[in-house]
């Protein structure tokens, strides 16, 4: 039964003063934290994929996805107002599931935040070398894409992915204040950025264009929505924020639920607009599906900002998934299941100095040597086990702790947590066979060093 061992709240609510992280968040910078993850390759980049798939019917696809979404966001929510400590879903796994729970769900959001950093550093690369082009500046080819990436072109590394990463890296390793300032920044350009387009086009939007408006009927719009999930991968980050923030019990549902409900407005009418303005079958081979809309709409110099506004978009989802990883990474060693130096705290910039240098290390060398392809459905279906998994622990915790208090109650209670598991599962289901092959070696590798190295250097082990 020791591997269903619990951690005991108040204990996690009193952590030693040296390891703690600093309180300097507030609402308004959880807000923009969220939207910060969530906009990014999946307005600028995955609305063209998910054309293909849906047609039109794309706007239905963003909604399923934000449903599942949504659902999962009131019981974050729950979980994070009810113990503001770093670790997000892998804290309140090991609260209410148990320790090898535990460890396998922080070791699942290894594989979502690290690879989504790596994912969006490739599509960062994408737009900055065809704004860069704009100028007539041209790369060397081989140094602009992973090995296989280009058909019939050699190429041998992602330069501009790997240096996106290290920068990023560096300003979180310096201080979540400055990062967190940085980020509010980038996030208000790509906001105006994004409403510049759709102020834009929907003049330019042709009602024809979205007859029929589900092609490949219903299954394609599901389909849709298992890929287009990604677009929405980020508000669950702000839980890692946690024990940064002034006033979590307040702010953090406040965050959560606020970055989604904005981020899940401006998708629905991009989508509408994009394929109002550009037959869906055009997008083929799109990745700038936004800039090709304008350009459609005989509005290139717009065009121009677009892509300012997407390699500014990704720059705050890298640097916020990057810093979620950092924290359930400090999390996980704090608890003793990782090496105790990934939890030590720097004594001038208060940040997880080397946690934060190693994910930045590792994660630029996948962005800079591995194809995006490979990586987008692996992040998908880690993120998708995650949900599910907060929404049975908000379960579990209303029976192990009925009288805990809750500064945020998930509403509709078991029905709300059961229908985000569940259309979670649904949508795992429509993703590919080789992608749960992948995912399930990934779960077996992270058993393996649980019962090799965590369990017997957990904290709760030497207590008991």
């Amino acid at each position: 039964m020791s591997l269903f061992r619990t951690k005991d709240i108040s204990a996690m609510l009193a952590a030693k003063p040296d390891q703690s992280l600093q309180k300097v968040l507030g609402p308004v910078d959880l807000v923009l934290l969220g939207i910060g993850a969530i906009i990014g390759t999946g307005i600028f980049v995955l609305t063209g994929t998910g054309a293909l798939t849906a047609g039109p019917g794309l706007t239905f696809s963003f909604i399923i996805a934000a449903l599942a979404c949504g659902f999962a966001a009131l019981c974050y929510a729950e979980f994070a107002s009810t113990i503001p400590v770093s670790g997000s879903i892998y804290t309140y796994s090991y609260a209410t599931l148990g320790e090898i729970v535990a460890w396998m769900i922080g070791w699942d959001l290894m594989l979502e935040y690290g690879l989504a950093s790596s994912a969006v550093s490739i599509g960062w690369s994408g737009y900055f070398q065809s704004l860069a082009a704009g100028f007539g500046l041209h790369l060397p080819i081989e140094i602009t894409a992973a090995p296989g990436s280009l058909r019939g072109v050699t190429t041998f590394i992602n330069l501009p992915a790997l240096l996106i990463m290290l920068l990023i890296t560096w300003v979180l390793s310096y201080g979540m204040r400055e990062s967190a300032r940085l980020n509010n920044i980038m996030v208000a350009i790509k906001i105006s950025v994004v409403v510049l387009f759709i102020t834009v086009g929907v003049w330019h939007v042709k009602p024809m264009n979205w007859q029929p408006f589900m092609p490949f009927g219903i299954s394609g719009v599901f389909n849709a929505a298992a890929v287009v999930f990604f677009a929405f991968i980020g508000f669950d980050a702000v839980t890692s924020a946690a024990e940064e923030v002034r006033n979590p019990a307040r702010d953090l549902p406040i965050g959560i639920i606020g970055s989604l409900l904005v981020c899940t407005v401006l998708y629905v009418t991009v989508a509408a607009i994009m394929t109002g303005i550009v037959p869906f079958p055009d997008f083929a081979g799109i990745d700038h599906p936004i800039s090709l809309a304008l350009q459609y709409a005989g509005q290139n110099w717009i065009a121009g900002f677009i892509d300012l506004g997407a390699i500014l978009g990704m720059t705050t989802v890298i640097l916020v998934m990057t810093y979620g990883q950092t924290r359930i990474i400090f999390a996980m060693s704090r608890d003793g299941l990782m090496p105790p130096i990934l939890s030590k705290i720097h004594p001038k910039h208060s940040t997880p100095f080397a946690a934060t240098w190693i994910v930045g290390t590792v994660f630029a060398a996948i962005a800079a040597f591995v194809p995006l392809d490979i990586l987008a459905e692996l992040i998908n279906i880690g993120t998708l086990a995650a949900f599910s998994l907060v929404a049975i622990a908000v379960l579990v915790l209303r029976k192990t702790h009925p009288d805990l208090p809750r500064a945020f109650r998930c509403p509709g209670t078991p029905v709300v947590p059961l229908l985000s598991a569940g259309l979670c599962i649904f949508l795992m289901a429509h993703l590919q066979s080789k992608t749960w092959i992948a995912f399930l070696s990934w779960l077996g590798a992270g058993l393996a060093i649980y019962f090799i190295y965590a369990r017997r250097n957990a904290v709760l082990h030497k207590i008991t």
